[in-house]
């Protein structure tokens, strides 16, 4: 098979994308149960293979054997269609992700545009499972869920924009390339861009949670007050197609986070630079995202509304604006 191929590479490209993907969706709740367990002082999955390392497989055949259920009263299509509109544009997302600079899906020019692109659908099928449910405290999620994505969507792209400026590309694989040599030269530490990039990083971060619905952001799901939110009416795989999705966009959003602000698959000290080092500054922000939801306790609703539309917007634009005007500047000097 000549992987030279476009075809080809292409297919290649999308099956070790869904692998990597059902992978990850597998193991991060076993790092987020296991993670949780030693937060909480307790132990966490132990029993299924050696420290609980089968208990994704476990879990994964008892979800695939369950049946399917379409409740009575429900709208049938959007019921089916909600989860696939949920999981499919975040695979579609990875194949744009560069993990190195030569191993990514499709170097896309307009590849940051993609991705966000594709991240709003998630929001859509989230809307769609909560109001085909015809289940009183689905549509409550999904409308929390489309209220938060409008409110969060508007300062993580403005500080994306603020990188695009800096950067004048689209493309996740020049704004890494961008970025090579000693950690000073990521964007996060790059105060002659503007003197607000570390703060950046943490709103864009914060946004990051908000979006994928993570706690203590997670208003959408708030089992205490909705039951599974607007998963509440789906059962075996339709629910875990849910999960996967979940998972699927913390890794593209954390991924994002590498990419515009720590580098990529840059090497902190400028040496052996490669796919490596993207996944372990992937993980690391992924288990702080773990950290946090078993840390924090779960905000008031208003109050993340009012954290985005009174705090980071303002944070955001502030930031866009001592961008340009350190642009400005230095074409002037």
């Amino acid at each position: 098979m000549n992987l030279q191929s476009e075809p080809v590479w292409l297919l290649v490209s999308l099956v070790a994308v869904i692998a990597f993907a059902a992978l990850n969706a597998a193991y991060l709740v076993w790092v987020e149960r296991k993670g949780a367990g030693h937060i909480q002082r307790r132990i966490g999955p132990k029993e299924v293979g050696p420290f609980g390392l089968l208990q994704p497989l476990a879990d994964g055949a008892k979800l695939m054997s369950k049946q399917l259920l379409v409740p009575k009263g429900v709208d049938p299509v959007l019921f089916k269609v909600a989860p696939i509109l949920v999981l499919v544009p975040a695979i579609m997302s990875f194949v744009t992700i560069p993990f190195s600079e030569t191993l990514v899906g499709r170097d896309i020019n307009l590849g940051l545009l993609m991705i966000f692109a594709f991240a709003s659908v998630n929001v859509l099928g989230i809307l769609i499972g909560g109001w085909g449910s015809r289940n009183k405290y689905a549509v409550i999620s999904a409308v929390r869920a489309v209220s938060q994505n409008i409110a969060y969507e508007v300062p993580m792209l403005v500080i994306v924009l603020s990188i695009v400026m800096v950067s004048h590309t689209l493309n996740l694989n020049e704004i890494v390339r961008q970025q090579a040599g000693f950690f000073w030269h990521w964007n996060i530490f790059r105060l002659d861009l503007s003197l607000l990039m570390p703060v950046s990083f943490l709103v864009f971060f914060v946004c990051m949670l908000a979006e994928t619905n993570r706690a203590p952001f997670d208003m959408a799901e708030a089992e205490s007050e909705l039951i599974a939110g607007a998963f509440t009416e789906y059962s075996g795989m339709g629910f875990g197609v849910f999960f996967m999705g979940e998972y699927a966009n913390i890794v593209i959003g954390c991924a994002l986070a590498v990419i515009l602000f720590l580098g990529g698959w840059q090497c902190p000290f400028g040496v052996a630079s490669g796919w490596w080092w993207f996944l372990i500054k992937l993980y690391a922000l992924i288990w702080s995202v773990v950290w946090i939801r078993w840390t924090y306790p779960r905000t008031q609703f208003y109050g993340l509304l009012n954290l985005s539309w009174k705090i980071l917007i303002p944070i955001a634009f502030v930031n866009l604006i001592l961008t340009s005007a350190q642009m400005k500047l230095d074409n002037l000097f």
